[in-house]
């Protein structure tokens, strides 16, 4: 089939390189020309494990292109896919304008075209999205929705870090659809894909996102609070959510309910947000989900207080994306933790092998000037020097390069954040977040920690 994928971010790159590699004909489309070039080089507009590969092979086959004209990709395909963003008010409603100017842009591309299209809203959107742009396209068109096109809701279900792999293997395919022709479509379009076909009423399809998201984020942090309450008693808590974890039948999925850090990205935050402020709206009280964000942010502040308490003015960070695998700064929980250490007066050094500060663009650029600035006088591409320079190690990602570091680096302090060994015997000081010592080495562990500044309170 012929596809066209309107905004080339996450969703949009991972997406038209798995469709193409199911033999599909795509056109991506981005006002962002730079994204357009790197996808018509046959590089992607991100970094993700087995995306390059894909958009290299799409090119090379010439299954895949980018253009930054609506009307030249509406008119080559039969299906337009929305994936723009949809960025949260400081109330926690969402800015469509993105969704809704592409929608215009659809619209008046169909006024020349006669045969059917289908135009699906991929990006997460509230209930009553998709008649909104139903209305746009009909207005801008002067065509009929059902007749001669039809909008379905598509909503995605891939994590950063593993969107490829997910993209092949969903927990299942949701279309929201009033129209049998757009189903018959779709059904084809995903008939390669491993996972149940689900079709369902598009205000159903819209909010789903929602409630996934805001029960990932319940479950992070409801993992943290076991752990912080296993800390005090001394009790190791990934051993006790291992077994919580083995009821497959009551407790649905061991994926989040994993004791550690702060949750964060582009999603959680976000759509939690979102469907709490729509229960306000509705006035239904949900408090239950009004107490996940300062739960999430006690987590941050169990963090510095971790750190300061060691006394230890030289802080290297290892990580600084909201998890291993990508170079997502949106949201990252360890960017609000810098941001007080270097106010406390700490001297910080950050490594992440994904995070290059000369290349940032867009909403990670946007995101990280207003939290650090001068974000490029800490972060550096060499691990050795932020290790060697530092005299505390805070590990914030789980990558496979921190894995000798306690080997390498006798006798730092380390701060763990994210469980990045199930034990150790190690020399140095080691404290895990949300979890008890792991530490088989107590003679290390009962060393008092020299410590070279005091912790200043305001």
């Amino acid at each position: 089939m012929n596809i066209s994928i309107f905004g080339l971010g996450y969703v949009g790159c991972v997406g038209a390189a798995c469709l193409a590699k199911l033999g599909h004909s795509v056109v991506g489309v981005d006002v962002n020309e730079n994204k357009v070039r790197l996808i018509n080089e046959g590089k992607p507009t991100i970094i993700e494990e087995g995306i390059a590969e894909l958009c290299e092979e799409a090119h090379h086959a010439g299954r895949m292109r980018a253009t930054t004209s609506a009307a030249e990709a509406v008119a080559a395909t039969d299906i337009s896919f929305i994936v723009v963003g949809t960025p949260s008010s400081k109330e926690g409603h969402l800015n469509l304008n993105y969704i809704f100017t592409v929608a215009e842009r659809i619209g008046k591309a169909l006024k020349d075209k006669d045969t059917f299209h289908v135009v699906a809203i991929r990006s997460t959107v509230l209930p009553g999205t998709n008649d909104k742009v139903g209305d746009i396209i009909e207005r801008e068109s002067g065509k009929r929705r059902n007749v001669d096109f039809a909008v379905v809701s598509n909503p995605e279900f891939l994590r950063e870090g593993t969107s490829v792999k997910d993209y092949f293997h969903p927990p299942l395919t949701l279309v929201g659809t009033d129209n049998e022709q757009a189903e018959q479509m779709f059904r084809e379009l995903y008939k390669d894909i491993d996972a149940e076909f689900v079709s369902t009423d598009i205000k159903v399809a819209e909010i789903m996102k929602y409630v996934n998201n805001t029960y990932h984020a319940l479950k992070i942090v409801f993992g943290n609070e076991v752990g912080n309450i296993c800390k005090g008693l001394d009790i190791d808590s990934h051993k006790v959510m291992e077994i919580f974890c083995k009821d497959r039948q009551l407790n649905i999925s061991p994926y989040y309910f994993k004791p550690g850090f702060a949750y964060g990205g582009s999603c959680l935050p976000k759509d939690m947000k979102a469907l709490r402020t729509l229960a306000h709206d509705l006035y239904v009280d949900v408090p239950v989900i009004d107490s996940i964000h300062p739960s999430n942010e006690k987590q941050k502040d169990n963090a510095v207080q971790a750190i300061m308490a060691k006394g230890k003015r030289k802080v290297g960070i290892l990580g600084l994306s909201f998890k291993s695998g990508t170079d997502d700064l949106r949201c990252s929980p360890i960017v609000d933790v810098v941001e007080r250490l270097l106010g406390k007066g700490c001297e910080i050094r950050i490594y992440d092998k994904n995070v290059v500060v000369s290349e940032l663009t867009g909403t990670n650029k946007d995101f990280i000037m207003a939290k650090i600035p001068h974000l490029q006088h800490f972060v550096t591409s060499d691990l050795d020097e932020v290790c060697r320079q530092s005299d505390l190690l805070v590990v914030t990602n789980k990558e496979k390069e921190f894995e000798d570091i306690l080997d390498r680096y006798p006798g730092k302090v380390v701060i763990d954040l994210v469980r990045q060994w199930n034990e150790v015997d190690y020399d140095g000081h080691y404290e895990g977040l949300s979890w008890g010592d792991i530490n088989r080495n107590t003679a290390a562990q009962q060393k008092e920690i020299e410590k070279d500044f005091r912790q200043t309170d305001f």
